[in-house]
């Protein structure tokens, strides 16, 4: 497994290029995904996420770049070239199931066997089959208005894999679904992934299901922000340099820290980790703000951190207008993140003081922040695994780790979203009492 099934290079969707009314959909969009992935795009409502899943799908035309699936050039693709590969490729799964309501439930499932031609009874066969996997063969004859929503999503996905494809599409496929139905399609999908080795990209804004994933990638304003790897099924050579790019981009703060480390004393270390503290507190707590408005923002929260100003006036700063020397942000946002930023810088200087309460009163924050819903041998499980941590005698993967799981190994059994959030929140804290 050397090569990608999917690879997105410079893809843009703009709309009315060119015009006043000019809307940019994706940006600068660069993507590999391997044979046997489970890859999830994640981020908020009109982030891009379903439009980038559409261009790879060759449902939507990409503005500018190229998108190559199983070594073919989607973008010069003709019409019937596009046709075969919905047909023998691609399968497709949607919210909205898009069944035909006139047809039975079978002959939704066929439909894309009958395009090809075939016998009616293996076409027949065939969905039978997979209507009993799904466990929902004895609604073979019924038409979809006769089926609960979690049962339509099911006979779309038989439908989807009538033709065999190598990958599977799914766009929010149980933002339509109770939470007992959402976790059957969910597990199916999985199933399609770890057993019949399916390549899988699944759209969702949902944090809960993030866990599924091999790897997740985060998205906003129609750019892709983050990568995060719960399970690398990419080939090992390419691992290898991806980590060794990412060594690379050690800040420059750190690398002049790593080189003058010995020639300084805590303080003046301490004020040298400073922008670097800035910047990922920033990065720890913002919403979508434009550039400018980071930057600006970045200059008053380095201020706060050196204990210039107080939390009014970080607000404030970031209240104020461009043209009064303020961040511009609005006052909800700046209020909110002033908040989380005294928060943070809080707990962090409780660290750094040390005691015996430390561990409960961050055992307290974290349980308050995320409203986890402990009994008292789990609280004392948390609190004993953060003492762990601030002692260094636990490192923050096996924090996420023994938080993820269950109780009979001895873990929390918090999900794992929840686990890498409680975990980032730590980590942040302990970066801003480090040498502070």
């Amino acid at each position: 497994m050397n090569e990608s099934i999917i690879k997105a290079k410079d893809l843009k969707v703009i709309y009315d290029e060119g015009k006043s009314n000019e809307v940019r959909s994706l940006m600068d969009i660069n993507v590999e995904i391997f044979p046997q992935e489970y890859v999830i795009i994640h981020g908020p409502s009109g982030c891009g996420k379903s439009t980038l899943l559409y261009s790879i799908a060759g449902l939507q035309n990409p503005t500018h770049g190229k998108i190559n699936i199983s070594g073919k050039e989607l973008t010069e693709m003709n019409k019937s070239e596009k046709v075969e590969l919905h047909q023998n490729t691609i399968g497709m799964i949607f919210q909205a199931f898009y069944l035909i309501e006139s047809l039975s439930v079978i002959d939704n499932i066929c439909l894309p066997m009958t395009f090809q031609g075939g016998e009616l009874k293996e076409r027949r066969q065939e969905a039978m089959r997979l209507l009993g996997r799904f466990g929902i063969s004895e609604q073979a004859n019924k038409f979809p208005g006769q089926l609960s929503g979690g049962q339509k999503q099911r006979v779309a996905i038989a439908r989807s894999l009538i033709n065999n494809p190598q990958i599977i599409l799914a766009d929010e496929p149980v933002g339509n679904l109770d939470s007992e139905s959402s976790a059957n399609v969910m597990q199916i999908i999985k199933e399609l992934n770890e057993v019949d080795k399916k390549t899988i990209i699944l759209v969702t804004h949902n944090d809960e299901h993030l866990h599924y994933g091999d790897r997740i990638i985060g998205m906003r304003d129609g750019r892709i922000i983050s990568e995060e790897i719960n399970k690398d099924k990419r080939p090992i050579e390419l691992v290898k340099k991806i980590r060794e790019e990412k060594e690379k981009e050690i800040p420059p703060e750190l690398q002049m820290l790593m080189r003058a480390f010995k020639n300084l004393t805590p303080n003046q270390m301490g004020a040298l980790l400073m922008p670097f503290k800035s910047k990922q507190l920033l990065s720890h707590i913002l919403s979508a703000l434009t550039e400018e408005q980071l930057t600006l923002a970045d200059g008053f929260l380095k201020e706060f951190l050196f204990k210039n100003i107080e939390s009014a006036g970080l607000k404030d700063g970031l209240d104020r207008q461009f043209e009064q020397g303020g961040a511009n942000w609005n006052k909800k946002k700046a209020e909110s993140f002033s908040q989380r930023a005294k928060e943070i810088v809080a707990q962090a200087e409780l660290v750094k003081k040390k005691g015996d309460k430390v561990a409960v009163n961050l055992g307290e924050y974290l349980i308050g922040l995320f409203e986890l819903r402990l009994d008292a041998e789990k609280n004392k499980k948390l609190v004993s695994l953060l003492d762990l941590r601030l002692e260094n005698k636990l490192d923050h993967i096996g924090l996420e780790r023994k938080i993820d799981d269950a109780t009979v190994l001895g873990g929390l059994g918090l999900y794992k979203n929840t686990a890498e959030r409680i975990v980032r929140e730590v980590e942040i804290i302990m970066l801003l009492a480090y040498l502070g």
